[in-house]
Order: C-alpha cells, then structure tokens, then sequence
C-alpha cells in the first residue's frame, strides 16, 4: 500500500530550509489539538482508577462510558439510542480507518465518497480498503458544501461527511443534512457523519446527522451512522475516547470485527472518559474561550465570524509562499490548504488552529495581521 505523506510531514520539508525571525516566539497553529488543560475532575478520575490496570478492558467497551456517551448524545441533540445504537471507540481515528475496511471488505470494486479537502485518514481507509474515491469538492463557490447531486455519487457504497466541517468550517443544516440521509436511503448507501467538532461553535448548535435521520423519519438509523470524540470537547486528545452510533445492524457486525482489532480502552481512561462525557459545565468553559478567539478573529483579521471549529480558513494569494513567509518573518507556522486536499483543492487557503488562549491568541493574530499589511 501507498500512503501519501501526512500534511504535517509535507509542512516539515517545506519549512526545513528556513531559519525563522527569533525575535519572536515558536507558535504553530497547524495541528487541531486544544492548548489547555484538561480539566481537574477528569484528571484526578485517571488518577483515582490507575489500579484498574491490572484487568484487560472489553472490545464493547464497559456499560458506564457505553451510559455517559447515550447520555451525551440525548442532552446535547435531544436523540435517544438504544444501548445496541453505540459503540464506544479508541478515539475516531481508528474507526475512520478501520470501519471503511471492515465495511467494504466484500465489495467487488468498493467505492468510497469523502469531502476534499479532508482529514487524511479518510484517504488512507480508502487505500486500504482499494476502493475507487469520489472527491465532494468544497470550495468557496458552493459555500464549502458537498454536491449530492452528482451523477456518480449514487455508486458510492459509502460516504463520509465531515460537518462541522475541517478545514473549511463549514456547516450543513438539518434540512441539509436530511436530504443526505434520504439520499443514503433511495441508493443503499451507507452514510457517516464525522462530527468531532460538534461542541465548538458561536452561537448556533451544529445539528447532529442522528438527528436529521429522526427529522426524516428513519428513526431506526436505517445506513446512517455518526462518530465524535472527547478531544476537542474536554481538552483531553490523551484520553482517546470516542464513539460511532447509528444503525444497529451495521454496528452489531462491526462490534464483532473490532473484536480482533486489540483496540480496547484501558479502564482508567474509560473510568476518566466517563465522568467528562457526563459533565457539560466544563464544555461551556472551553467553549467560551474558542469563541472569543474566533470573534478576535474575526476583528483582528477582518473575516467573517467562524461559525464552528476553532479553524480559521484564510483566503491567501499563495498558501505554499504565505506559509513560508509567515515563518520566516514572525516564526509563526501554519497549514497550506493544498496539503489538506487533492485536485487543486485547499490551494489559495492556509488553516489557522485557534487553539491558544485567547490572551496569546490575540498577539499571535495581530502578527499575522502585521505581516500581511508589510506583504501586500
């Protein structure tokens, strides 16, 4: 198999030629992983459940994460699941890279549909599972929102959304999102939401795909199925604690398959994950800082107010120039959008990761700001 270097690798041998201005502090806004601490209740549950590590933990996962998950997904999007409706998961990473093979492994000639620009474990599943790829460009002139009408899509034996949307911040509505469902529906294809960036957001609650599945009336999640994760949410990436829900049938087959992954959740970490999953008022807490960021964003930079993610998809003449410039200049490094996409995708768009505090947020943007006036 034939992976592609990964963004970050790409963005190393771009740089490494370069000695950056260290009249400024090293930053990097280039990896999506929140700068705070993880909050004190969930570390002193990890700490408190370290003697669990003397038991093997289960591939499903123990009833009280299984519990906190449902939890999570009623009050935040109002969808009750049955308990055989979600498996929790070691992270969202794995799933995305496992879940497509394990679905697509008796295909004859699979194919598989992903947003593109993209999260590259959606390519490297694809690779894996030797399946024929259906790019759902996003680009400025459909707002960063996939065709569902296009004529090959009704082939695709599965498609992957990504709403809230990396990189672009892009949203789609539950009347969008319901249409998709319909579509997974009419054509017998299996649809996955990856909505690890559900909980940063403005104002606005991004609607769930479970939930547009209700709106339409597939209350028994007939193909659908979602994944999220506890990284953004909690601060905790460490903690590797995630799930995908939805259709009962798929999942019942996939739970058995992924018991011979070795992908089980140590129990500390289920122990830790559990007590985060059940509490919003830190959420709120982390959420308000995201969001101040975006709004100095927004004033600093002069763009319209980011909707969700805690990304900025910046507009730039040359992301490959702007990035290496940016470095050079005020030691500040950030992602090319092509390194994110294929086909074109990404070029002319540099992502910028809000992950600081907003205080160092506010000096990092105003460098930024500095060095596009002495660019342009």
């Amino acid at each position: 198999m034939h992976f592609e270097p990964y963004p970050f690798e790409k963005l190393n041998d771009l740089l490494k030629d370069i000695s950056p201005n260290d009249r400024y502090e090293p930053i990097a806004l280039t990896i999506g992983e929140p700068q705070f601490e993880t909050p004190l209740f969930i570390q002193e549950a990890l700490k408190n459940s370290s003697h669990l590590l003397n038991k093997y933990p289960k591939s499903s996962g123990e009833n009280y994460v299984k519990e906190a998950q449902r939890s999570f997904v009623k009050r935040r999007f109002g969808v009750e699941l049955k308990e055989n409706e979600l498996i929790p998961t070691f992270g969202t990473r794995e799933v995305l890279f496992n879940f497509p093979q394990f679905l697509l492994h008796d295909k004859p000639s699979p194919v598989m549909a992903y947003t593109n620009p993209f999260y590259q474990i959606y390519e490297g599943a694809a690779i894996a599972s030797q399946a024929k790829v259906i790019h759902l460009d996003l680009t400025c002139k459909n707002n960063f929102k996939p065709d569902i009408h296009l004529v090959e899509l009704k082939t695709a034996d599965l498609i992957i959304l990504n709403f809230p949307n990396n990189p672009t911040t892009a949203t789609l509505s539950l009347e969008e999102l319901g249409e998709w469902v319909k579509f997974a529906l009419k054509y017998d294809i299996v649809l996955l939401n990856d909505e690890c960036y559900s909980e940063i957001y403005v104002d606005k609650k991004p609607p769930s795909l479970l939930e547009a599945s209700l709106h339409v009336g597939n209350s028994s999640f007939k193909n659908v199925l979602v994944i999220n994760s506890i990284s953004k949410r909690s601060s905790a990436p460490g903690l590797r604690s995630g799930f995908i829900a939805g259709d009962a049938k798929i999942l019942g087959s996939y739970l058995k398959y992924r018991t011979y992954i070795g992908a089980a959740i140590p129990l500390p970490l289920q122990v830790a994950s559990a007590v985060a999953w059940e509490d919003d008022a830190h959420v709120e807490n982390t959420r308000a800082q995201y969001v101040e960021n975006l709004h100095l964003a927004g004033e600093i930079l002069g763009i319209p107010l980011v909707e969700a993610t805690f990304y900025i998809w910046l507009k730039v003449e040359d992301d490959l120039k702007f990035t290496r410039e940016l470095y050079l200049q005020k030691n500040i490094k950030v992602l090319p959008g092509r390194f994110l996409g294929r086909g074109g995708m990404g070029e002319g768009y540099v992502r910028i990761a809000l992950v600081e505090e907003s205080r160092k947020t506010k000096q990092i943007l105003e460098n930024i700001k500095d060095f596009i006036k002495g660019n342009h």
